[in-house]
């Protein structure tokens, strides 16, 4: 492409540069993921977790790199909290107010929880690229993987209906999403 000036090419390839450069990166990390994972005790788990719609590689690597045993929590309501997804509380004497969420937790995994919830605006269904996920987890993974999406993208279509904001009502998926993971993540036998 050549820009109508001189200073608009150059910010124009300075751009193109930028891209370029955040692609090898990112080739980079992919490259240091396929190295390490296959050693990682908690890979059962990052596989397991890709049998969730919108939970890919990254996402699942990213959640449990930056929270460890998912299963070291007693409910998935803990999980939440840690996360930072729960909603936070105003309360005076009798009266009890919710807010936004607390944020109150690890930001990366809450980002990686969030974008991945976004795959449930879309109508339940298997595609291709989740039964490949799928075909090799036991059965009650499977299970608990389908029963979110179902559940999930019901949810999202109510609070859609409602006339939430589509961030507020991915948000609350992304909650609900945690305790489905919480559940798999128990499913799933650690090596110590």
């Amino acid at each position: 492409m050549v820009c109508p000036t001189p200073a608009q090419q150059i910010v124009f390839q300075e751009y193109l540069r930028a891209v370029d450069d955040h692609l090898e990166r990112l080739k980079r990390i992919e490259q240091h993921i396929a190295e390490f994972l296959p050693s990682w005790r908690l890979r059962p788990v990052v596989e397991a977790l890709q049998g969730l719609r919108g939970v890919q590689q990254t996402t699942a690597l990213t959640v449990v790199a930056e929270l460890g045993d998912l299963t070291r929590f007693d409910s998935p309501r803990q999980l939440a909290a840690f996360l930072g997804v729960n909603p936070s509380e105003y309360s005076s004497g009798d009266s009890l107010r919710q807010g936004s969420i607390s944020k109150a937790g690890n930001s990366h995994a809450r980002r990686a929880l969030v974008e991945g919830s976004w795959a449930y605006r879309h109508p339940a269904k298997v595609s291709v690229h989740i039964r490949k996920r799928l075909e090799n987890l036991p059965r009650a993974i499977q299970d608990i993987a389908w029963k979110a999406q179902v559940r999930l993208c019901q949810r999202f279509r109510h609070l859609m209906r409602r006339g939430k904001h589509p961030n507020v009502a991915v948000t609350a998926v992304a909650r609900e999403l945690v305790a489905f993971m919480w559940a798999i993540a128990r499913e799933v036998p650690i090596n110590s």
